[in-house]
């Protein structure tokens, strides 16, 4: 009776248990490889880059109330038109990653002169690279036409009267690419963009993201990873290194080491860069709100030299032969602080503020180089810094609206010192004095010593008016210069 009893119960649980080693062979059989959402459809295949992944609404955290109503006008308008379009880049990572953008690109199969069209508040810009601004306000949304390879068909297209056939690619025998007006489709386009992690593209048709690089797999990852061969989309576009570094200082990602590899060998490619376009870079790079740990990155990969190559020459030599006098990049560590805090409180932050800290040391060599030469202290200063501004405007070019300020902020700190009488006063009530005193305080931080002249301006400006009266009398009235005696004219005897 026992042993048909337990007979019973074995063939009982017989099914469990088959089911049960079942579901552990296939378990083994298929580990799990990837992190991307279960329900990714995979719809195209290209030799030329990877497996395109369509990521489903239900399946990502993009919504359209974290979207620009006016980026979704311009995409609703060119949907209308009969235009394919998409939300890319930055924009669709930073909401992915749970940040609030503050810009909103669109990339369309409409060339630029049809989205001109569409868009009578637009306006066409860019030679080398067209795109259209869509003004709306004080809002821009760029809008930028599918590109393709240069290799592509599409690389050529009939002038004017219709005749030759005029070429909308051009490339340097470097790889620097000269013009980049080679249109294509969305897929040829995202693989043209530099990191996986901005060839994410966002579709009102569906409200899925079009993942066309593995990007939402290095997102999760916290990777930057550039698409293609490394060495060469350097070498077509060298501003990306500089990119690379923003990015992963911005996002706290890791650069992935095939990405980083080539930096350092290729960051002298930044010289042929334009000026102009390099101030807009080095804005983005140390107002993004991580100033400190760009600079570092930047150190790290040389890339800091082609930026500020007067700066780096002092901070390489300080670091080789340090002595009591190696202030050079701990007040440049404090500006770019400065520059953090002020950013993460919602206050302004003023180029002109943050290129004088950069600049600083370089100005006081080449006021000493200017003084041994028999120049005064202020002509010395006024030459000096006239010199050091050119210089730097061949690497990165600084607007006369940044580069007038920063000067009156270097002649402020030979004033702050003279403060006897009413000078004091005036020094006070002089535009750039707020400024001025706190880059002074900046130096004295560094390490300068200043002889206590920044705690005497805090004391100042708290103090009444008999107060301030007194902080001026007890300081050492300075020596007057003795007056030589006129020499006579000689008379001449008539």
């Amino acid at each position: 009776m026992g042993s048909n009893s337990t007979l019973g119960i074995i063939i009982a649980l017989l099914p469990i248990a088959i089911i049960v080693l079942v579901f552990y062979w296939n378990l083994r059989g298929h580990p799990e490889t990837s992190d991307l959402p279960d329900n990714t459809d995979d719809t195209d295949s290209n030799d030329n880059g990877p497996q395109m992944q369509i990521i489903s609404r239900d399946r990502h955290p993009v919504s359209r109330k974290d979207l620009s109503d006016n980026a979704l006008k311009v995409l609703y308008r060119l949907k209308d038109a009969g235009y394919e379009a998409y939300l890319v880049g930055g924009c669709v990572r930073d909401v992915m990653l749970g940040k609030h953008p503050k810009d909103f690109d669109v990339s369309t199969e409409a060339t630029p002169e049809q989205v001109h069209e569409l868009f009578r508040n637009s306006r066409l810009i860019g030679r080398r690279f067209k795109l259209v601004h869509v003004r709306f306000g004080r809002e821009i949304i760029e809008v930028a036409t599918f590109r393709a390879s240069h290799n592509s068909q599409s690389n050529t297209k009939p002038n004017s009267k219709g005749k030759d056939r005029e070429q909308q690619g051009k490339q340097a025998e470097s790889g620097m690419i000269l013009r980049d007006n080679v249109y294509g489709n969305v897929h040829e386009d995202a693989i043209r963009r530099d990191f996986t992690v901005n060839a994410l593209y966002y579709s009102i048709e569906d409200f899925c993201i079009h993942d066309h690089a593995n990007g939402v797999a290095d997102l999760q990852n916290r990777t930057l990873r550039m698409i293609g061969d490394p060495e060469s989309r350097y070498r077509e576009d060298p501003v990306r290194m500089i990119r690379a570094v923003r990015f992963a200082a911005k996002l706290e990602f890791t650069i992935e080491p095939k990405t980083e590899a080539p930096i350092r060998q290729l960051a002298p490619m930044l010289a042929d860069i334009p000026a102009a376009r390099l101030f807009d870079e080095v804005l983005k790079l140390f107002l993004s709100g991580q100033a400190v740990t760009t600079y570092r990155l930047l150190r790290e990969f040389n890339l800091f030299s082609p930026l500020f190559p007067a700066t780096a020459r002092i901070l390489d030599k300080q670091a080789k032969h340090p002595d009591d006098n190696c202030f050079a990049e701990a007040l440049i560590v404090q500006a770019l602080i400065s520059t953090d805090q002020r950013i993460k409180r919602g206050q302004s932050v003023t180029p002109a503020f943050l290129f004088a800290a950069l600049l600083w040391h370089p100005l006081q060599e080449r006021i000493e180089k200017c003084r041994q030469k028999g120049l005064p202290p202020i002509p010395a200063l006024h030459q000096a810094a006239q010199e050091i501004i050119q210089e730097q405007g061949r690497a990165t070019s600084i607007p006369r609206r940044f580069s007038t300020p920063m000067r009156e902020i270097w002649d402020m700190q030979y004033r702050l010192p003279r403060r006897f009488g009413r000078r004091a006063e005036q020094i006070a009530e002089h535009p750039r004095f707020r400024a001025a005193y706190d880059f002074l305080l900046m130096r004295e931080g560094s390490g300068e010593d200043l002889d206590g002249l920044g705690d005497w301006w805090t004391r100042y400006q708290s103090a009444d008016q008999e107060q301030k009266l007194e902080l001026v009398r007890t300081l050492d009235k300075p020596r007057s210069k003795r007056r030589r005696n006129r020499r006579s004219a000689p008379v001449t005897k008539s």
